[in-house]
């Protein structure tokens, strides 16, 4: 996803392979893979909705289904919905931003900054 995510464009699974195994890419496996493992890795991911296939060019071209920040911001979701005390979960989750993190989400919530004691 992370090669997905950082594509301007639609990759095919050829590119996707190829763009895994350079030295710098995250989780640069250390075998070489198939391509025919490729496509069934994104076959198995856009079935769950996290890539869409251009089935209009051949060979068929991918991409992400949804942003890096869209997913990330749906596990939080999924991980809130999941505790009993919601409350308690976000208290402890703001507790431990830095403080640029805290003015990020005051400028979100559209929340005053607190005057410095």
């Amino acid at each position: 996803m992370d090669v997905l995510w950082e594509s301007s464009t639609p990759l095919t699974a050829n590119e996707l392979k190829e763009s895994l195994l350079r030295p710098d890419a995250p989780g640069t496996p250390t075998k070489q893979l198939a391509t025919t493992t490729v496509l069934t890795v994104l076959s198995r991911l856009e079935t769950k909705g996290f890539v869409n296939r251009d089935r209009g060019v051949r060979p068929h071209a991918y991409t992400a289904a949804m942003t890096r920040a869209a997913h990330t911001a749906g596990l939080m979701h999924e991980v809130l919905g999941q505790v009993p005390d919601r409350e308690a979960a976000l208290a402890r989750f703001i507790g431990d931003v830095t403080p640029q993190e805290a003015e990020t989400l005051r400028q979100l919530l559209g929340v005053a900054p607190r005057p410095s004691v």
